[in-house]
């Protein structure tokens, strides 16, 4: 009854914005990517115990560490708390001025396979992914975004119309639809198989109750949105911000300074969109019984149940 109340209680405190927003600004703390593992295994003996609802009171869970659902540790750079440091140094590099067709190449690649390996590891792990899957999803990502960043930067290089400061402002933002539309490609295809084979749902219990392929289609929308939702403060406020602050005599007399400057706009901007994105929908979901599969509906009472829509 005990891990009952806890399940209701955790559901409560983050059905609010503001709540997920407190939860994930501790999921993403870059600190707990050197906790030890002496200390890993004490938590890890911990949330069995609250599973068997013998948790003692003021201990949080260990999302930031530990896959909810597989048990397994996540790798340091592909864990949420260290999406903003290890993801920071290919943001810089993503929005450097005056790129050329190699090194947009090269930094949407890394981009992309960086993406790819925080989407799988951070997935709905309920059902087993094919390595074939995974790299039909790292080559499909890294194409869309490459494809569309050289396009745009082709295009922008023959508008002969525009003045080379409005050039250098829309070369700059250029790798926002680019990596915003291969997100969506990433998040699609790394989960593809949840839509046929479906994610398990739970009961207020925590039950399983079995797998929706309509519960999976809307943790994969729900992801797909926070993945377009977050390059945007990203990609689009440090080229605006660097515009006016490279016209100030300081950086005009100190150009070393710029690529500082540069990096510290880019990480601030990283680390504020980060826990505001993954916010926008609880990493629970729920969803109403009755816009599940009939055979759902049969096995439970329940008027909504609860399913894992991942990060």
């Amino acid at each position: 009854m005990k891990a009952s109340l806890s399940l209701k209680s955790y559901l409560l405190f983050r059905s609010s914005f503001l709540g997920r927003l407190k939860h994930f600004v501790e999921i993403i703390d870059p600190s707990t990517l050197f906790v030890s593992e002496r200390r890993l295994t004490e938590c890890i003996k911990l949330l069995d115990e609250f599973k068997h609802g013998k948790l003692p009171p003021g201990v949080s869970d260990l999302q930031a560490i530990i896959h909810p659902e597989t048990g397994e540790k996540i790798f340091m750079p592909f864990r949420m708390s260290g999406y903003v440091p290890f993801g920071t140094p290919i943001v810089v590099g993503l929005l450097l001025p005056n790129q050329t067709v190699v090194s947009t190449i090269f930094w949407q690649w890394l981009n992309q396979s960086h993406n790819a390996c925080v989407n799988y590891s951070n997935r709905n792990a309920t059902k087993p992914t094919p390595t074939s899957t995974f790299l039909q999803v790292y080559f499909g990502a890294v194409t869309s975004a490459v494809s569309l960043a050289v396009g745009l930067n082709v295009l922008i290089q023959k508008a002969n119309r525009l003045s080379p400061a409005t050039r250098m402002i829309i070369q700059r933002l250029i790798p926002f639809p680019a990596v915003a539309s291969a997100n969506i490609c990433n998040v699609g295809l790394m989960r593809h198989n949840e839509l046929s084979e479906g994610i398990d749902v739970l009961d207020e219990n925590g039950n399983i109750l079995g797998s929706s392929k309509i519960a999976a289609k809307h943790a994969i929308m729900e992801t797909a949105f926070t993945r377009v939702v977050l390059p945007m403060p990203i990609f689009v406020l440090p080229p605006i911000i660097m515009s006016y602050l490279e016209k100030l005599p300081l950086l005009q007399m100190n150009r070393r300074l710029l690529l500082p400057i540069h990096s510290l706009v880019c990480l601030a901007t990283f680390s504020l969109s980060l826990p505001l994105a993954i916010s926008l929908f609880p990493q629970m979901s729920q969803i109403e019984v009755s816009q599940l599969e009939p055979e759902i509906a049969m096995a439970t009472d329940c008027k909504v149940v609860t399913f894992n829509k991942g990060l």
